[in-house]
């Protein structure tokens, strides 16, 4: 079941009702019990009135002698309809004037017989001996009251002490200072009755005033917090919704005038920010959606949530079969994506072959400054075409253009490291190095361009009569070197005199040219160093120029003819 919401009014309402209500009854309270004290004091007051005008007019009738007057006095005073009873007791409880005891005690103080004994004689024990309301009031002498309830009427009796005044010792002694009690019981019904109308006034004062307070506070909340935070809510709500040109009305000078004024500050703000993001989305989204890189993007879960068209064509997969496979299956290699995802990348291939084409490939998990993993990045770019430029410059950077042969940086570089491998291996090495007979007085009689054709043809011979592990170069001019990697110098003589002869044979136009070859093959030479090899291989081609060219000279066959 679906609970409502409780609102701002009721909540505040709900307050201020309970804090207005406690207080209302506590002032009620207190007026009450202020009401109920003030009408019991009034009530005891006007009964120590009435008891003190019973007592001293009592007092004065038995002071003139008048003992028969007393009683009488006393019976009148029960006609009094605001007392329930009305008797004067002895000390011990008894009612007095009923027997002969004080006349006799009287008659024998005085020494002789004023007052006459009485015929009919009886005992009306009104309060027992041990009554502790009555010891209390004879030892002290002092008016004691209490209530009792009889017939569900609460009764409210005194004992009032007459006290043996020094005018009064004469007759009565001065052995106890307390000569009886006046026992007066009135009906506290009357004050109940009015204690309870008091409480009935509170509580309707309470309830009209609690009523009335409620509906002034309501509509106070409701027209200066619940309609102005009404507003900050629905405004919110709209902004919440898109709709940021929604404004608050600012009413007023307090705190919640302040709040929609900065509210309103806020939306222009974000709307701002808002123009800014779809500002830089937009830019963001032609980047994408227009770069020629393919860019995949996961969330914190793993899912694929933006695929770019250049993805889509460079994987030759569409948006929703890329996010069905899943991040890690976009290069169909879940292990390399993984181990770039674990490693950031570190030393992972960067370069793949997919589907025939050669890749770039780059993945990365993006991650909070807390380290909380946000989700993963791929961009993949196809390279093929750089790939094959770049060996397409390299082979420039190391070939010569005239013949296709490799050129002398790239000569220097590669002896040097073939001449490094024979030494640390104790491997054969041999190196031929020849040119063109007679090329100057070629060139000055058929010309420089028919000079190229030669070069170039002889560089084609070259390049298809040794094998792939072989490197020819061409050293400079019509100079040109051969380097044979493990071959010991009856190959390389044998090597070097088939391609003579295919040199010899070859038609440039009509024409016919010859080479020498020098040859010269480690260990056999000892050179110390790339140069000096290079250096026999060339003294051992001048050697062939001095014996009539067209021929191949081992070193080793002429160096101690050269040394």
């Amino acid at each position: 079941m679906k609970i409502l919401p409780i609102n701002i009014g009721t909540k505040i309402l709900s307050l201020v009702g309970a804090i207005f209500f406690l207080s209302l009854f506590g002032m009620v309270t207190f007026y009450a019990k202020s009401q109920e004290f003030t009408i019991l004091e009034r009530h005891h007051a006007n009964m120590d009135n009435l008891t003190n005008s019973i007592n001293f007019g009592l007092k004065t009738i038995m002071l003139a002698g008048y003992a028969d007057i007393a009683k009488a006095y006393a019976a009148s005073q029960k006609k009094n309809k605001s007392l329930i009873a009305f008797d004067i007791l002895r000390r011990d409880g008894k009612q007095a004037f009923l027997d002969n005891a004080t006349i006799d005690d009287v008659n024998r103080r005085l020494g002789e017989e004023d007052f006459i004994r009485r015929e009919a004689v009886q005992v009306n024990q009104l309060l027992p001996e041990d009554n502790v309301q009555l010891i209390q009031a004879v030892s002290t002498g002092l008016n004691v009251s209490y209530q009792s309830k009889v017939d569900e009427s609460s009764l409210l009796t005194y004992l009032i002490p007459i006290l043996n005044d020094k005018e009064c010792q004469r007759c009565h002694g001065s052995v106890h200072s307390v000569r009886g009690i006046i026992l007066i019981t009135t009906s506290l019904d009357s004050v109940n009755e009015a204690i309870a109308l008091t409480r009935v006034q509170a509580i309707k004062i309470l309830v009209f005033a609690l009523i009335g307070s409620l509906i002034l506070i309501y509509l106070l909340i409701r027209y200066s917090i619940v309609r102005p935070v009404k507003n900050v809510t629905n405004a919110m709500t709209f902004v919440a919704n898109g709709n940021y040109q929604h404004k608050i009305p600012v009413i007023g000078n307090d705190e919640l005038s302040l709040m929609a004024t900065n509210f309103n500050l806020m939306v222009s703000e974000l709307v701002k920010s808002h123009d800014h993001l779809n500002q830089e989305r937009n830019k963001l989204t032609t980047i994408i959606l227009s770069s020629q890189d393919g860019i995949i993007v996961s969330n914190e879960a793993g899912e694929i949530v933006l695929v770019n068209p250049a993805a889509e064509r460079l994987l030759d997969k569409n948006a929703q079969q890329i996010i069905n496979e899943g991040f890690l299956h976009i290069v169909d290699d879940p292990e390399y994506v993984q181990a770039f995802l674990e490693n950031s990348g570190e030393g992972m291939p960067k370069s793949l072959v997919y589907k025939n084409r050669i890749m770039n490939f780059h993945a990365a998990s993006i991650k909070t400054d807390k380290d909380r993993h946000l989700g993963s990045a791929a961009l993949i770019r196809d390279v093929t075409e750089e790939k094959k430029l770049e060996q397409k410059l390299r082979l420039m950077s190391f070939t010569d253009k005239l013949t296709g042969l490799f050129n002398r940086r790239y000569l220097e570089e590669i002896l040097a490291k073939e001449f490094d491998r024979c030494q640390r291996y104790n491997q054969e090495l041999s190196l031929l190095f020849f040119d063109v007979d007679h090329f100057k007085k070629f060139n000055d009689v058929y010309g420089h361009d028919m000079g190229d054709r030669v070069l170039e043809e002889i560089g084609k011979i070259a390049n298809q009569k040794f094998r792939k592990p072989d490197y020819a170069c061409r050293y400079g001019g019509e100079e040109f070197c051969l380097i044979l990697p493990n071959t010991g110098s009856q190959g390389a003589y044998q090597a070097a005199e088939n391609f003579r002869q295919h040199v010899e044979q070859m038609l440039v136009d009509g024409l016919h040219v010859t080479i020498s070859i020098g040859c010269v093959t480690m260990p056999q030479c000892q050179a110390a160093n790339p140069e000096s090899f290079l250096k026999f291989a060339d003294s051992a081609l001048y050697e062939g120029k001095r014996a009539g060219r067209n021929r191949v000279i081992l070193w080793h066959e002429i160096a101690d003819k050269i040394n």
